[in-house]
Parts: C-alpha cells; sequence; structure tokens
C-alpha cells in the first residue's frame, strides 16, 4: 500500500539519472477512464502513469517504511468515501481523520456495486440523508440499486443484493431496494 509519499536523496537521484541517460525507465500504468469522470457514457480515454514506488529498485540501499493504517484515512474508491464519512472514523483535534478507537485500528470492509455507486455522483444518489453508522460494522457488501434512509445503523457482517441474490448485470434497472430511515441492520 502507498501512502504516496517518496523522499528521495536528490544527489543519488541526479547521479543515477546521469548513469540512465535521464530516463529511469519505471514501469508504465495503464489506467482506463472516461473523459468526463461523472459519466460512464463518455468518451473513453486512457490515463498512462509510472509508478514511482517501483522507483526503489533503482536503489539498491533503499527502504520501504511501514506507516500504520491508523495514521491517514484513504480515498481512493466509493467504498473508501463511505467508511470515512461514516462513524467508524472520528475527526481529531488536530483535523485529522482517525478510526474510532473502539474498531481496534481495523476498518469495515466495504464492497459498493460499482454499477450503481462508482461514481461520485451515483454514490451519493444512494444515500441522500447521510451514510449508515459503520462504527459496529465489519463487513458491508451492496450488490444492485440498494438506497438508503437516514440513521441506518449497520453491524456486523451484512449484505445485501437487489434483486435478491442477484449479482448479474442485468439487475441494473428497475425500482431501488429502499432501506427506511431507522433501520438497524445486521446483528
Amino acid at each position: 500500500f502507498n501512502t504516496n509519499n517518496l523522499w528521495i536523496d536528490l544527489p543519488a537521484l541526479a547521479e543515477t539519472q546521469r548513469a540512465r541517460s535521464g530516463v529511469l525507465e519505471l514501469p508504465l500504468i495503464v489506467n482506463r477512464k472516461t473523459v468526463d469522470p461523472k459519466d460512464a457514457q463518455s468518451t473513453p480515454g486512457l490515463q498512462l502513469e509510472t509508478a514511482m514506488g517501483a522507483a526503489i529498485a533503482l536503489w539498491p540501499d533503499a527502504q520501504a517504511i511501514r506507516v500504520p493504517r491508523t495514521r491517514f484515512g484513504p480515498v481512493k474508491t466509493t467504498n473508501d468515501l463511505l467508511a470515512v464519512r461514516s462513524d467508524a472514523y472520528v475527526l481529531g483535534a488536530d483535523s485529522a481523520i482517525a478510526l474510532d478507537p473502539s474498531r481496534a485500528g481495523r476498518p469495515p470492509f466495504i464492497d459498493l456495486d460499482g454499477r450503481h455507486f462508482k461514481l461520485v455522483g451515483d454514490f451519493e444518489r444512494h444515500f441522500p440523508r447521510g451514510v449508515p453508522s459503520l462504527v459496529g460494522c465489519q463487513s458491508l457488501t451492496v450488490r444492485g440499486n440498494v438506497h438508503f434512509g437516514a440513521d441506518v445503523v449497520i453491524t456486523g457482517e451484512v449484505r445485501l443484493a437487489h434483486p435478491a441474490g442477484d449479482d448479474s448485470d442485468a439487475a441494473t434497472d428497475g425500482e431501488p431496494l429502499r432501506i427506511p430511515d431507522g433501520a438497524v441492520l445486521g446483528r
């Protein structure tokens, strides 16, 4: 896991660039995206990037430093966004977010259906009255078109599927399953 921090000895970097004619030859990563990230039907495109973390292979004495998960709450997907917006995380006096101490350093596992929750706009439509309480949640898996009411509480391991039990792509249309205000799901 990468916290997106690199500390580089600049003289060592300059020496390596001189030795390699200015080219570090890092692995190329191809990310398929759409031109408009809010519209899954917009023109497809490719984002090309390099894996800077792979650069440590260029220096034999490079080191990786383990940063505990308690130091940050990464948000790379709407799964992560749901977790940090919930009460599973708390805002400290220093304005840093951290897992609620009762979670013992373990964030909830969240797997939202990408057909309905991948884009932030879609995510927002499924939680119009706020995200559920997840402080007591171990895992939440949502398949299909599920909308959440206000003050929903999820505890333990919960799997929601709409239509019930259907993981197929055919389940993208139709009326959503609506979780009512104040519902308590799980044990």
